[in-house]
Protein backbone atom coordinates (compact mmCIF):
# COMPACT_ATOMS: atom_id res chain seq x y z
CA UNK A 1 0.00 0.00 0.00
CA UNK A 2 1.57 3.43 -1.22
CA UNK A 3 1.32 6.17 1.55
CA UNK A 4 0.48 9.37 -0.28
CA UNK A 5 0.83 11.49 3.18
CA UNK A 6 3.34 9.74 6.09
CA UNK A 7 2.94 9.71 9.73
CA UNK A 8 4.49 12.99 10.15
CA UNK A 9 3.46 14.90 6.65
CA UNK A 10 0.82 17.86 6.84
CA UNK A 11 -1.85 17.81 3.81
CA UNK A 12 -2.98 21.47 3.35
CA UNK A 13 -5.12 23.10 5.21
CA UNK A 14 -8.46 22.26 2.66
CA UNK A 15 -7.43 18.31 2.34
CA UNK A 16 -6.63 18.28 6.60
CA UNK A 17 -10.44 19.11 6.91
CA UNK A 18 -11.43 16.47 4.17
CA UNK A 19 -9.53 14.14 5.10
CA UNK A 20 -10.69 14.47 9.11
CA UNK A 21 -14.25 14.58 8.01
CA UNK A 22 -13.51 11.42 5.91
CA UNK A 23 -12.01 9.33 9.20
CA UNK A 24 -15.15 11.09 11.30
CA UNK A 25 -17.78 9.16 8.82
CA UNK A 26 -15.63 5.97 8.58
CA UNK A 27 -15.93 5.76 12.79
CA UNK A 28 -19.27 7.29 13.20
CA UNK A 29 -21.75 4.58 12.69
CA UNK A 30 -19.69 2.13 15.60
CA UNK A 31 -18.77 4.87 17.66
CA UNK A 32 -22.65 6.51 18.04
CA UNK A 33 -23.96 3.15 17.94
CA UNK A 34 -22.99 1.73 21.77
CA UNK A 35 -24.94 4.20 23.39
CA UNK A 36 -27.96 3.21 21.32
CA UNK A 37 -27.40 -0.27 21.96
CA UNK A 38 -27.51 0.80 25.91
CA UNK A 39 -29.82 3.14 26.14
CA UNK A 40 -30.77 3.98 29.66
CA UNK A 41 -30.83 7.46 28.44
CA UNK A 42 -27.09 7.46 27.03
CA UNK A 43 -26.20 10.64 25.10
CA UNK A 44 -24.69 10.31 21.39
CA UNK A 45 -23.32 13.36 21.09
CA UNK A 46 -21.56 12.89 24.72
CA UNK A 47 -19.85 9.88 22.98
CA UNK A 48 -19.01 11.45 20.11
CA UNK A 49 -17.02 14.21 22.38
CA UNK A 50 -15.70 11.19 24.61
CA UNK A 51 -14.37 9.61 21.55
CA UNK A 52 -12.65 13.19 20.74
CA UNK A 53 -11.20 13.44 23.77
CA UNK A 54 -9.96 10.15 24.32
CA UNK A 55 -8.19 10.30 20.97
CA UNK A 56 -6.86 13.43 21.99
CA UNK A 57 -5.32 11.69 24.82
CA UNK A 58 -3.72 8.60 22.98
CA UNK A 59 -2.08 11.13 20.52
CA UNK A 60 -0.55 13.00 23.55
CA UNK A 61 0.23 9.37 24.97
CA UNK A 62 2.12 7.75 21.70
CA UNK A 63 3.60 11.06 20.83
CA UNK A 64 1.73 11.88 17.84
CA UNK A 65 3.49 8.64 15.71
CA UNK A 66 0.56 6.88 15.93
CA UNK A 67 -2.26 7.42 13.49
CA UNK A 68 -5.36 5.45 15.31
CA UNK A 69 -8.44 6.81 16.39
CA UNK A 70 -10.82 5.60 19.88
CA UNK A 71 -14.20 4.82 19.32
CA UNK A 72 -16.21 3.54 21.55
CA UNK A 73 -15.88 -0.60 22.27
CA UNK A 74 -18.30 -3.10 21.49
CA UNK A 75 -16.14 -5.23 23.74
CA UNK A 76 -17.24 -3.52 26.77
CA UNK A 77 -21.13 -3.64 26.30
CA UNK A 78 -22.17 -6.50 27.93
CA UNK A 79 -20.14 -5.05 30.76
CA UNK A 80 -21.88 -1.67 30.40
CA UNK A 81 -25.27 -3.29 30.54
CA UNK A 82 -24.09 -5.19 33.76
CA UNK A 83 -23.59 -1.85 35.10
CA UNK A 84 -26.97 -0.56 34.43
CA UNK A 85 -28.60 -4.29 35.52
CA UNK A 86 -26.55 -3.93 39.29
CA UNK A 87 -27.74 -0.20 39.37
CA UNK A 88 -31.62 -1.24 38.89
CA UNK A 89 -32.60 0.19 42.20
CA UNK A 90 -31.03 3.01 42.78
CA UNK A 91 -31.49 6.18 39.93
CA UNK A 92 -28.38 7.16 37.55
CA UNK A 93 -25.70 5.09 39.71
CA UNK A 94 -25.43 2.83 36.32
CA UNK A 95 -23.54 5.90 35.10
CA UNK A 96 -21.33 5.73 38.27
CA UNK A 97 -21.02 2.08 37.26
CA UNK A 98 -19.66 3.53 33.61
CA UNK A 99 -17.26 5.70 34.90
CA UNK A 100 -15.41 3.15 37.70
CA UNK A 101 -15.47 0.48 35.05
CA UNK A 102 -13.79 2.10 32.45
CA UNK A 103 -11.41 3.22 35.56
CA UNK A 104 -10.81 -0.58 36.05
CA UNK A 105 -10.46 -1.38 32.67
CA UNK A 106 -8.00 1.46 32.28
CA UNK A 107 -5.88 0.64 34.78
CA UNK A 108 -5.37 -3.25 33.63
CA UNK A 109 -3.68 -1.62 30.58
CA UNK A 110 -1.59 0.98 32.40
CA UNK A 111 -0.40 -1.82 34.64
CA UNK A 112 0.24 -4.08 31.79
CA UNK A 113 2.20 -0.95 29.88
CA UNK A 114 4.06 -0.46 33.26
CA UNK A 115 5.40 -4.53 33.15
CA UNK A 116 6.15 -4.28 29.38
CA UNK A 117 7.94 -1.48 30.01
CA UNK A 118 10.46 -3.06 32.01
CA UNK A 119 10.44 -6.43 30.03
CA UNK A 120 10.19 -5.09 26.94
CA UNK A 121 8.48 -6.23 23.88
CA UNK A 122 10.60 -9.21 22.20
CA UNK A 123 8.25 -12.09 23.73
CA UNK A 124 5.15 -10.58 22.01
CA UNK A 125 7.01 -11.69 18.62
CA UNK A 126 7.99 -14.62 19.92
CA UNK A 127 4.31 -15.11 21.44
CA UNK A 128 2.58 -13.77 18.64
CA UNK A 129 4.88 -14.12 15.22
CA UNK A 130 3.11 -13.53 11.69
CA UNK A 131 1.57 -17.10 11.55
CA UNK A 132 -0.82 -16.22 14.95
CA UNK A 133 -1.10 -12.06 14.26
CA UNK A 134 -1.87 -12.00 10.70
CA UNK A 135 -4.76 -14.40 10.63
CA UNK A 136 -5.82 -12.68 13.89
CA UNK A 137 -6.49 -9.28 11.78
CA UNK A 138 -8.05 -10.27 9.07
CA UNK A 139 -10.50 -11.77 11.54
CA UNK A 140 -10.96 -8.25 12.80
CA UNK A 141 -11.86 -7.42 9.00
CA UNK A 142 -14.14 -10.94 8.79
CA UNK A 143 -15.51 -10.66 11.71
CA UNK A 144 -17.23 -7.20 10.67
CA UNK A 145 -18.29 -8.84 7.38
CA UNK A 146 -21.67 -10.02 8.57
CA UNK A 147 -23.15 -6.31 9.46
CA UNK A 148 -21.96 -4.53 6.36
CA UNK A 149 -23.48 -7.48 4.52
CA UNK A 150 -26.61 -7.05 6.83
CA UNK A 151 -26.79 -3.22 6.20
CA UNK A 152 -26.68 -3.35 2.39
CA UNK A 153 -29.22 -5.81 2.11
CA UNK A 154 -31.31 -4.42 4.62
CA UNK A 155 -31.29 -6.66 7.64
CA UNK A 156 -34.47 -8.51 7.00
CA UNK A 157 -33.74 -12.32 6.68
CA UNK A 158 -35.54 -15.30 5.85
CA UNK A 159 -36.15 -17.63 9.16
CA UNK A 160 -35.87 -20.80 6.39
CA UNK A 161 -33.83 -20.01 3.52
CA UNK A 162 -31.59 -17.56 6.26
CA UNK A 163 -31.29 -15.64 2.72
CA UNK A 164 -32.12 -11.88 2.45
CA UNK A 165 -35.45 -10.81 1.90
CA UNK A 166 -35.70 -8.78 -0.90
CA UNK A 167 -38.83 -7.13 -0.98
CA UNK A 168 -39.16 -3.68 -2.49
CA UNK A 169 -37.32 -1.82 0.72
CA UNK A 170 -34.70 -4.58 0.85
CA UNK A 171 -34.15 -3.75 -2.89
CA UNK A 172 -34.04 0.05 -2.53
CA UNK A 173 -31.35 -0.16 -0.15
CA UNK A 174 -28.97 -2.88 -1.65
CA UNK A 175 -29.36 -0.32 -4.51
CA UNK A 176 -27.76 2.52 -2.55
CA UNK A 177 -25.35 0.49 -1.08
CA UNK A 178 -23.92 -0.75 -4.09
CA UNK A 179 -23.92 2.55 -5.69
CA UNK A 180 -22.26 4.32 -2.33
CA UNK A 181 -19.88 1.26 -2.98
CA UNK A 182 -19.43 1.55 -6.79
CA UNK A 183 -18.72 5.52 -6.39
CA UNK A 184 -16.22 4.40 -3.51
CA UNK A 185 -14.20 1.95 -5.64
CA UNK A 186 -14.56 4.56 -8.61
CA UNK A 187 -12.85 7.62 -6.90
CA UNK A 188 -10.26 5.76 -5.06
CA UNK A 189 -9.34 4.11 -8.53
CA UNK A 190 -10.25 6.39 -11.44
CA UNK A 191 -9.91 9.49 -9.29
CA UNK A 192 -7.93 12.71 -9.66
CA UNK A 193 -5.88 14.26 -6.84
CA UNK A 194 -8.31 15.23 -3.90
CA UNK A 195 -11.27 12.92 -5.26
CA UNK A 196 -8.78 9.31 -5.07
CA UNK A 197 -7.87 10.87 -1.32
CA UNK A 198 -11.71 11.12 0.16
CA UNK A 199 -13.51 8.44 -1.94
CA UNK A 200 -15.54 7.72 1.27
CA UNK A 201 -17.05 11.31 1.42
CA UNK A 202 -17.54 11.17 -2.37
CA UNK A 203 -19.27 7.89 -1.70
CA UNK A 204 -21.73 8.42 1.25
CA UNK A 205 -22.55 11.68 -0.05
CA UNK A 206 -23.83 9.92 -3.18
CA UNK A 207 -25.30 7.19 -1.22
CA UNK A 208 -27.54 9.62 1.03
CA UNK A 209 -28.58 11.59 -2.14
CA UNK A 210 -29.87 8.20 -3.85
CA UNK A 211 -31.60 7.29 -0.47
CA UNK A 212 -32.82 10.72 -0.15
CA UNK A 213 -34.81 10.95 -3.55
CA UNK A 214 -36.52 7.69 -2.70
CA UNK A 215 -37.46 8.80 0.73
CA UNK A 216 -39.00 11.60 -0.76
CA UNK A 217 -41.28 9.62 -2.67
CA UNK A 218 -41.96 7.60 0.09
CA UNK A 219 -44.66 10.33 1.15
CA UNK A 220 -46.21 9.28 -1.78
CA UNK A 221 -49.47 7.06 -0.09
CA UNK A 222 -48.88 3.16 -0.78
CA UNK A 223 -45.17 4.00 -1.33
CA UNK A 224 -43.54 3.63 2.50
CA UNK A 225 -41.36 1.09 1.55
CA UNK A 226 -39.18 3.58 -0.65
CA UNK A 227 -38.54 5.25 3.01
CA UNK A 228 -34.39 5.05 3.50
CA UNK A 229 -33.52 7.82 5.46
CA UNK A 230 -35.62 8.38 8.88
CA UNK A 231 -35.54 12.77 8.49
CA UNK A 232 -38.26 12.86 11.84
CA UNK A 233 -34.37 12.90 13.58
CA UNK A 234 -34.44 16.28 13.43
CA UNK A 235 -37.46 17.01 15.39
CA UNK A 236 -35.84 15.39 18.33
CA UNK A 237 -32.42 16.71 18.03
CA UNK A 238 -30.14 16.62 21.46
CA UNK A 239 -28.96 19.97 21.55
CA UNK A 240 -26.04 19.46 24.19
CA UNK A 241 -24.19 16.80 25.21
CA UNK A 242 -25.07 15.08 28.58
CA UNK A 243 -22.04 14.51 29.98
CA UNK A 244 -21.81 11.02 31.74
CA UNK A 245 -20.04 12.56 34.72
CA UNK A 246 -22.51 14.89 35.44
CA UNK A 247 -25.13 12.30 36.45
CA UNK A 248 -22.90 11.66 39.60
CA UNK A 249 -24.18 14.28 41.58
CA UNK A 250 -27.59 12.85 41.00
CA UNK A 251 -26.93 9.66 42.87
CA UNK A 252 -28.69 9.00 46.51
CA UNK A 253 -25.24 6.83 47.08
CA UNK A 254 -27.25 6.20 50.58
CA UNK A 255 -29.70 3.74 48.95
CA UNK A 256 -26.58 1.95 47.40
CA UNK A 257 -24.74 -1.34 48.92
CA UNK A 258 -21.68 0.43 47.06
CA UNK A 259 -19.33 -2.30 48.38
CA UNK A 260 -21.24 -5.32 46.62
CA UNK A 261 -22.17 -2.59 43.44
CA UNK A 262 -18.38 -2.09 42.87
CA UNK A 263 -17.26 -5.34 43.03
CA UNK A 264 -19.68 -6.43 40.37
CA UNK A 265 -18.68 -3.80 38.08
CA UNK A 266 -15.24 -4.64 38.54
CA UNK A 267 -15.79 -8.45 37.51
CA UNK A 268 -17.69 -7.37 34.63
CA UNK A 269 -14.82 -4.82 33.54
CA UNK A 270 -11.55 -6.28 34.46
CA UNK A 271 -11.61 -9.72 32.65
CA UNK A 272 -12.75 -7.92 29.41
CA UNK A 273 -9.94 -5.26 29.73
CA UNK A 274 -7.27 -8.41 29.00
CA UNK A 275 -9.79 -9.69 25.75
CA UNK A 276 -9.32 -5.89 24.91
CA UNK A 277 -5.40 -6.04 24.80
CA UNK A 278 -5.12 -8.76 22.29
CA UNK A 279 -7.51 -6.55 19.86
CA UNK A 280 -5.14 -3.95 20.79
CA UNK A 281 -1.96 -5.74 19.69
CA UNK A 282 -3.88 -6.80 16.64
CA UNK A 283 -5.04 -3.74 15.41
CA UNK A 284 -0.84 -1.90 16.20
CA UNK A 285 0.53 -4.56 14.18
CA UNK A 286 -1.77 -3.81 11.51
CA UNK A 287 -1.28 -0.11 11.39
CA UNK A 288 2.62 -0.64 11.79
CA UNK A 289 2.46 -2.94 8.37
CA UNK A 290 0.33 -0.29 7.03
CA UNK A 291 2.66 2.52 7.74
CA UNK A 292 5.84 0.50 7.72
CA UNK A 293 7.41 1.49 10.95
CA UNK A 294 7.01 -0.74 14.25
CA UNK A 295 4.86 1.13 16.51
CA UNK A 296 5.49 -1.75 19.24
CA UNK A 297 9.05 -0.23 19.25
CA UNK A 298 8.57 3.52 18.34
CA UNK A 299 6.52 5.37 20.20
CA UNK A 300 6.66 1.64 22.36
CA UNK A 301 3.81 -0.96 23.42
CA UNK A 302 3.74 1.06 27.00
CA UNK A 303 3.24 3.84 25.26
CA UNK A 304 0.39 2.66 23.07
CA UNK A 305 -1.45 0.67 25.85
CA UNK A 306 -1.06 3.81 28.14
CA UNK A 307 -2.79 5.92 25.52
CA UNK A 308 -5.18 3.67 24.94
CA UNK A 309 -6.23 3.29 28.72
CA UNK A 310 -6.52 6.56 30.04
CA UNK A 311 -8.13 7.52 26.83
CA UNK A 312 -10.38 5.40 27.60
CA UNK A 313 -10.89 6.34 31.05
CA UNK A 314 -11.70 10.02 29.46
CA UNK A 315 -13.91 9.16 26.95
CA UNK A 316 -16.12 7.07 29.65
CA UNK A 317 -16.01 10.09 31.89
CA UNK A 318 -17.79 11.91 29.26
CA UNK A 319 -19.57 9.53 27.09
CA UNK A 320 -19.61 6.91 29.38
CA UNK A 321 -18.43 4.42 26.94
CA UNK A 322 -14.47 2.96 27.22
CA UNK A 323 -12.66 3.68 23.64
CA UNK A 324 -10.53 1.31 22.01
CA UNK A 325 -8.79 1.42 18.69
CA UNK A 326 -10.87 1.50 16.00
CA UNK A 327 -10.51 -0.87 12.83
CA UNK A 328 -12.46 1.26 10.48
CA UNK A 329 -9.77 3.91 11.41
CA UNK A 330 -6.86 1.78 10.34
CA UNK A 331 -9.09 0.67 6.88
CA UNK A 332 -9.58 4.34 6.02
CA UNK A 333 -6.06 5.34 6.42
CA UNK A 334 -5.33 2.35 4.25
CA UNK A 335 -7.53 3.04 1.42
CA UNK A 336 -7.44 6.98 1.27
CA UNK A 337 -3.14 6.66 1.50
CA UNK A 338 -3.07 8.95 4.17
CA UNK A 339 -1.55 8.43 7.85
CA UNK A 340 -0.47 11.62 8.29
CA UNK A 341 -1.29 11.46 12.28
CA UNK A 342 -2.32 15.67 12.10
CA UNK A 343 -5.44 14.28 10.13
CA UNK A 344 -6.09 11.90 13.11
CA UNK A 345 -5.84 15.08 15.95
CA UNK A 346 -8.32 16.79 13.64
CA UNK A 347 -10.73 14.67 13.33
CA UNK A 348 -10.72 14.37 17.60
CA UNK A 349 -11.03 18.19 17.24
CA UNK A 350 -14.76 17.92 14.95
CA UNK A 351 -15.91 15.13 17.11
CA UNK A 352 -15.49 17.33 20.59
CA UNK A 353 -16.91 20.20 18.26
CA UNK A 354 -19.72 18.44 16.49
CA UNK A 355 -20.86 17.01 19.55
CA UNK A 356 -22.30 20.65 20.07
CA UNK A 357 -23.78 21.14 16.78
CA UNK A 358 -27.00 19.10 17.22
CA UNK A 359 -28.01 19.46 13.32
CA UNK A 360 -24.52 17.83 12.07
CA UNK A 361 -24.80 15.24 14.77
CA UNK A 362 -28.02 14.66 13.89
CA UNK A 363 -27.54 14.58 10.00
CA UNK A 364 -24.76 12.18 10.66
CA UNK A 365 -27.06 10.09 12.93
CA UNK A 366 -29.74 10.33 9.76
CA UNK A 367 -26.84 8.64 7.30
CA UNK A 368 -28.68 5.30 6.05
CA UNK A 369 -27.36 2.05 7.63
CA UNK A 370 -27.40 0.38 3.73
CA UNK A 371 -24.97 3.76 2.77
CA UNK A 372 -22.16 3.15 5.43
CA UNK A 373 -22.84 -0.95 4.81
CA UNK A 374 -21.60 0.31 1.26
CA UNK A 375 -18.45 1.95 2.40
CA UNK A 376 -18.05 -0.46 4.82
CA UNK A 377 -17.38 -3.65 2.46
CA UNK A 378 -14.34 -1.50 1.35
CA UNK A 379 -13.16 -0.82 5.15
CA UNK A 380 -14.22 -4.03 6.64
CA UNK A 381 -12.18 -5.95 3.93
CA UNK A 382 -9.16 -3.58 3.45
CA UNK A 383 -8.49 -4.93 7.38
CA UNK A 384 -8.79 -8.66 6.31
CA UNK A 385 -6.03 -8.12 3.13
CA UNK A 386 -3.78 -6.90 5.71
CA UNK A 387 -3.89 -9.81 7.64
CA UNK A 388 -3.83 -11.55 4.92
CA UNK A 389 -0.83 -9.82 3.73
CA UNK A 390 0.99 -10.56 7.35
CA UNK A 391 0.67 -14.60 6.13
CA UNK A 392 2.17 -13.87 3.14
CA UNK A 393 5.14 -14.12 5.00
CA UNK A 394 4.27 -17.62 6.69
CA UNK A 395 5.27 -20.94 4.85
CA UNK A 396 1.76 -22.43 4.67
CA UNK A 397 3.37 -25.57 2.92
CA UNK A 398 4.53 -26.58 6.61
CA UNK A 399 2.18 -28.13 8.45
CA UNK A 400 2.79 -26.63 11.73
CA UNK A 401 2.22 -23.51 10.67
CA UNK A 402 -1.52 -24.40 8.38
CA UNK A 403 -2.66 -25.68 11.19
CA UNK A 404 -1.74 -22.72 13.69
CA UNK A 405 -3.67 -20.38 10.75
CA UNK A 406 -6.53 -22.60 10.18
CA UNK A 407 -7.53 -22.84 14.03
CA UNK A 408 -7.23 -19.34 14.44
CA UNK A 409 -9.73 -19.07 11.45
CA UNK A 410 -11.60 -21.62 11.62
CA UNK A 411 -12.89 -20.32 15.22
CA UNK A 412 -12.93 -16.83 14.51
CA UNK A 413 -15.14 -17.36 11.40
CA UNK A 414 -17.05 -19.64 13.08
CA UNK A 415 -18.06 -17.32 15.86
CA UNK A 416 -16.65 -19.05 19.21
CA UNK A 417 -17.20 -16.13 21.42
CA UNK A 418 -17.48 -17.66 25.25
CA UNK A 419 -19.47 -16.60 27.51
CA UNK A 420 -18.92 -17.05 31.74
CA UNK A 421 -21.37 -15.55 33.64
CA UNK A 422 -21.12 -11.59 32.92
CA UNK A 423 -17.85 -11.84 31.20
CA UNK A 424 -17.71 -12.83 27.19
CA UNK A 425 -14.89 -13.66 25.25
CA UNK A 426 -15.22 -11.92 21.86
CA UNK A 427 -14.95 -14.52 19.18
CA UNK A 428 -11.63 -12.83 17.91
CA UNK A 429 -9.74 -12.99 21.64
CA UNK A 430 -10.82 -16.91 21.34
CA UNK A 431 -8.93 -17.52 18.45
CA UNK A 432 -6.23 -15.76 19.09
CA UNK A 433 -5.97 -17.62 22.51
CA UNK A 434 -6.01 -20.78 20.61
CA UNK A 435 -3.54 -19.58 17.94
CA UNK A 436 -0.78 -18.83 20.48
CA UNK A 437 -1.06 -22.28 21.88
CA UNK A 438 -1.32 -24.56 18.82
CA UNK A 439 1.22 -22.34 18.07
CA UNK A 440 3.18 -23.32 21.32
CA UNK A 441 2.57 -26.77 20.72
CA UNK A 442 3.34 -27.28 16.82
CA UNK A 443 6.99 -25.63 18.03
CA UNK A 444 7.74 -27.98 21.29
CA UNK A 445 9.54 -29.92 19.54
CA UNK A 446 11.40 -27.70 17.62
CA UNK A 447 12.27 -25.77 20.47
CA UNK A 448 14.07 -28.99 22.88
CA UNK A 449 16.14 -29.65 19.45
CA UNK A 450 17.13 -25.97 19.68
CA UNK A 451 17.27 -25.78 15.70
CA UNK A 452 14.32 -25.11 13.27
CA UNK A 453 12.89 -21.92 12.17
CA UNK A 454 11.44 -18.99 14.14
CA UNK A 455 7.84 -19.54 14.88
CA UNK A 456 5.72 -18.46 12.18
CA UNK A 457 8.45 -18.08 10.30
CA UNK A 458 9.26 -19.95 6.96
CA UNK A 459 11.88 -22.79 7.63
CA UNK A 460 14.72 -22.28 4.77
CA UNK A 461 16.59 -25.55 3.63
CA UNK A 462 20.39 -25.30 3.65
CA UNK A 463 21.17 -25.02 0.20
CA UNK A 464 18.95 -22.21 -0.18
CA UNK A 465 21.12 -20.48 2.86
CA UNK A 466 24.04 -20.69 0.76
CA UNK A 467 22.44 -18.91 -1.88
CA UNK A 468 21.56 -15.81 -0.09
CA UNK A 469 17.88 -14.91 0.45
CA UNK A 470 16.34 -18.04 -0.81
CA UNK A 471 17.59 -18.52 -4.32
CA UNK A 472 18.93 -21.75 -5.31
CA UNK A 473 22.30 -22.02 -6.48
CA UNK A 474 21.40 -22.13 -10.11
CA UNK A 475 19.11 -19.09 -9.29
CA UNK A 476 22.40 -17.66 -7.57
CA UNK A 477 24.62 -17.86 -10.41
CA UNK A 478 22.02 -16.79 -12.90
CA UNK A 479 21.72 -13.26 -11.00
CA UNK A 480 25.19 -13.37 -10.70
CA UNK A 481 25.85 -13.56 -14.96
CA UNK A 482 22.68 -10.82 -15.10
CA UNK A 483 24.52 -8.31 -12.72
CA UNK A 484 27.93 -9.06 -15.09
CA UNK A 485 25.74 -8.23 -17.96
CA UNK A 486 24.50 -4.86 -16.24
CA UNK A 487 27.76 -3.74 -15.14
CA UNK A 488 28.96 -4.19 -18.63
CA UNK A 489 26.21 -2.69 -20.10
CA UNK A 490 24.46 -5.55 -21.86
CA UNK A 491 20.96 -5.48 -22.56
Amino acid sequence: MKLIYGVKDRPKVGQLILFALQQLLAILAATIAVPMIIGNGMSISAALFGAGAGTIVYLLFTKFKSPVFLGSSFAFIGSMSAAFAGAASVSFLGYFGLIIGAIFAGLVYVIIAAVIKFVGVNWIDKVMPAVVIGPTVALIGLSLAGNAVGNVAGNVLDPETGAYLMDLHGIICLVCGLITLAVTIVCSIYGKKLLKMIPFIIGILSGYVVAAIFTGFSYIDGAEALRIIDFSKFTQMEWYPEFTFLKLFEIDYSAADMGAYIGTVAVAYIPVAFVVFAEHLADHKNISSIIETDLLKDPGLSRTLLGDGVGSMVGALFGGCPNTTYGESVGCVAISGNASVITIFMTAIFAVVASFIAPFVTFLATIPDCVMGGVCIALYGFIAVSGLKMIQQVDLNENKNLFVVSVILITGVGGMALQFGKVTVTAIACALILGILANVLVNIRGKKKGGGAAEGETSQPAEDSAAGDGLSAETSVLASEQAEEDKNGTV
